[in-house]
């Protein structure tokens, strides 16, 4: 059975969860990964109210859509960061609250918490076909972010110390371990989006953050290549280390430079679609992802999850890009042969 082909909705929170789905289903998409940010999914509301949650799965109904993931990057990018003033602007209010940094950190774990109750109920609810595929793969998923207390380290001078750098793994364990036991008693796992400025950007720190929480069994991946391929990281080569705890994939494309730049890999305070930047996202199939070799990995893999796409292109129309975006999606997948191309050789009844 093909995978669900998704569209992530946090870049779409602008738009209701109604219009929204209406574009999506035109689009060609089977489902949306539904952020708790805009009026997507509300945390609060889905933890305690059946009713809110029969009526999210109404709306899509309506649409013919579904839904296997939500996602909670912004919420849970708060709970190892350093806070700031930045953090005021994705966030909640009852999860800023006054700002002091720690009390934001506390708060944005207990959302995360509450995430995980309001995911089971909200799956719980779930019309037939969406509880069969998560029977399929065996989970139920919440994606998002865990932050970093020591991301600012990354290329600093004076130069950090070993132990500077096994506090933030540290803290991340102590901060996260709770988080994902409560994620575990509700029969839930999260899947980070492996990203720049989280405890985990690359394979090697991706070895080291589950290797601090002793390889929580409710704690996996939300594999993007784009975050990895401008950095020069085997993205194929995460696949085959990481398969087995790939629990969702954002199909998001980048494009990167051979030739020197003005604004190179940290990106000289530019944004994004400016002149002279070394690498930039991309529409799906527009950049320099190896899409087919990824797809043949995640088989590899048994990944049977659905494939969302993020959209992010600055230079091109977002609606464009999403129709797009579908078609390319479907056309890309294909499941795993169940047989030997040749075993039909030796097959007496084939003909020649």
């Amino acid at each position: 059975m093909s995978r669900p082909v998704c569209l992530f909705t946090g870049q779409w929170a602008d738009l209701s969860l109604d219009a929204l789905a209406d574009k999506a289903a035109g689009f060609g998409y089977d489902g949306l990964e539904l952020a708790c940010w805009g009026d997507h999914f509300d945390v609060l509301r889905a933890a305690v109210d059946d009713a809110y949650c029969k009526d999210r799965w109404e709306l899509l109904q309506d649409h013919k859509l579904g839904a296997f993931a939500i996602s909670t990057h912004l919420v849970g990018q708060a709970v190892c960061d350093r806070i700031d003033e930045r953090h005021q602007a994705i966030l909640p209010e009852h999860v800023w609250g006054d700002g002091d940094p720690e009390g934001v950190r506390r708060r944005a774990a207990e959302e995360l918490v509450l995430t995980a109750r309001a995911a089971r109920r909200f799956f719980d609810a779930a019309p037939q076909f969406v509880r069969d595929h998560l029977t399929r793969t065996g989970r139920t998923v919440v994606n998002g972010f865990t932050g970093s207390s020591i991301w600012h380290l990354l290329y600093a001078f004076p130069p950090p110390t070993p132990g500077q750098i096994q506090a933030g793994f540290d803290d991340f364990a102590a901060r996260w371990r709770p988080i994902l036991d409560a994620f575990g008693d509700n029969d839930v796992c999260f899947a980070l989006e492996v990203h720049p400025t989280e405890i985990a950007f690359d394979i090697t720190s991706t070895r080291r953050a589950l290797d601090a929480i002793g390889h929580h069994p409710r704690f996996g991946f939300n594999f993007d290549p784009s975050h990895l391929g401008y950095q020069g990281v085997d993205y194929i080569g995460f696949i085959r280390e990481f398969g087995a705890r790939i629990f969702n994939c954002h199909v998001k494309d980048v494009w990167w430079s051979d030739a020197p730049s003005e604004a190179g890999t940290f990106g000289g305070h530019t944004d994004f679609g400016d002149e002279g930047r070394s690498w930039d996202f991309r529409s799906p199939g527009r950049g320099r992802v190896d899409f087919e070799g990824l797809i043949r990995a995640l088989n590899h893999a048994g990944y049977g999850g659905p494939l969302t796409v993020e959209w992010e292109d600055p230079m091109m129309d977002r609606e464009h890009g999403a129709r797009e975006s579908a078609a390319f999606v479907r056309s890309l997948d294909f499941a795993r042969s169940d047989r030997a191309f040749d075993a039909a050789f030796s097959d007496p009844s084939s003909e020649a």
